[in-house]
């Protein structure tokens, strides 16, 4: 039991005791981190002729030779490829400008398993991106391929492989995107 004078003694004590200090501010917060620039500037722009649902022809006898679907990703900053061959096969492909190096890549890989990154940009009015593969002989084989666009909305899609580094080129395929 608590003496009536050890009471008196502990609420006088508090009433001499300092003051509780004052709640501190809150910590400004810090600003926000800035979101990097919008893929806007007309670099990243520059592939998009290649942008929507195509069917795909051989240029001399108009065979289907597949399908493809290239949409926008990430914000503007991707191009998605989504291919599927008449014979049945698939691929997929992320294109995207590297700001920092001032040229587009492409990443692909197929149902195959290939992994083929390319780099190039625009020249004239057509992409052209530029890669290397293993060859059969235990060498690099060397990919181009070229996306042209024509005045009818068509695109057209030159893929040539060089085994004596770059002195000869030949098409590995040659297709005309129209749109479905």
């Amino acid at each position: 039991m608590v003496s009536p004078l050890m009471l008196s003694f502990v609420l006088a004590a508090g009433a001499t005791a300092a003051p509780a200090p004052a709640t501190p501010p809150a910590p400004t917060p810090a600003p926000a981190a800035s979101s990097p620039p919008a893929c806007t500037a007309a670099e990243h722009r520059q592939f998009d002729f290649w942008l929507g649902e195509w069917e795909v022809t051989r240029p001399d006898t108009g065979a289907v030779l597949g399908h493809s679907q290239v949409t926008t990703i990430a914000g503007g900053c991707a191009l998605h490829e989504h291919w599927r061959s008449a014979r049945g096969g698939d691929g997929q492909s992320l294109n995207a400008f590297d700001r920092a190096r001032g040229t587009w890549s492409q990443f692909w890989t197929g149902v195959d398993g290939t992994v083929l990154r390319l780099e190039g940009g625009l020249r004239g009015n057509a992409m052209v991106l530029e890669g290397e593969l293993p060859a059969a002989n235990g060498g690099r084989q060397r990919q181009r391929i070229t996306w042209t666009p024509a005045d009818d909305g068509s695109v057209a899609q030159h893929w040539e492989v060089s085994n004596d580094d770059g002195q000869a080129w030949t098409t590995s395929f040659l297709g005309i995107y129209r749109r479905r």
